[in-house]
This record gives C-alpha cells, sequence and structure tokens, in this order.
C-alpha cells in the first residue's frame, strides 16, 4: 500500500501578478515527489501536495529561487 499523499502550507511573500504565481508554482512543482501546487495570489497562501513531507529548508531554497521568500512561520 503506497503512503498517503501529504499537504503542506506556506505563505510567500513578494507575489505582486500572475506571472510571480506561475514562478513560484514552477520552482516547486520540480521538487521531486511533489504532484500538486495551488497558489493564492491575495492572500500568499501556497499549498503543495506531494508523495511524503518535504524538508522547509527545500520548499524556501525554491521559492527562493522563484525570487520570493516564505514569510516566517507565525507563534
Amino acid at each position: 500500500m503506497a503512503d498517503a499523499p501529504t499537504t503542506q502550507r506556506i505563505t510567500v511573500e513578494g507575489m505582486t501578478c500572475g506571472h510571480c504565481v506561475a514562478a513560484v508554482r514552477e520552482e516547486l512543482v520540480r521538487l521531486p515527489g511533489v504532484t500538486s501546487v495551488e497558489v493564492d495570489l491575495d492572500s500568499g497562501a501556497v499549498e503543495i501536495s506531494a508523495g511524503a513531507p518535504l524538508d522547509p529548508e527545500v520548499l524556501a531554497a525554491a521559492v527562493d529561487e522563484a525570487g520570493y521568500r516564505v514569510a516566517a512561520p507565525l507563534p
């Protein structure tokens, strides 16, 4: 039996348009195991589905590669 997919949520700062959304989605979907990426431009919320949990540092590096940054987690 295969492992159930996991969903992780991050908030990305600095996105202002559809091109920004596409750039972030493109970098995240390249990560091994990622099956889908949903981005909400208005809130900056990004939902990443993958076969296994991804290292938050790996997610942040992919977002950085797209030219944006992951917001610091809220306490």
